[in-house]
């Protein structure tokens, strides 16, 4: 049915969002490490609330694949 869709969606889409911004805090982060190592752990927390996005659209998944049609 049209929920199990939606869940796949949320899934697909937070998953590409998350890993488009884990890419892009990544690439900035090892370029600002290399010169300033002290922003290590700011980068470490900007990658951790950008790998969130993807457990919430899981969330969204599990809520949407359990509700009754």
């Amino acid at each position: 049915s049209f929920n199990q869709l939606g869940a796949g969606l949320s899934v697909g889409f937070s998953g590409l969002a998350a890993g488009f911004a884990i890419g892009i805090v990544g690439d900035a982060g090892v370029r600002g490490t290399a010169q300033q190592p002290r922003l290590f752990v700011g980068m470490i927390l900007i990658l951790i609330f950008a790998e969130v996005l993807g457990l919430y659209g899981l969330i969204v998944a599990l809520v949407l694949s359990t509700k009754k049609p």
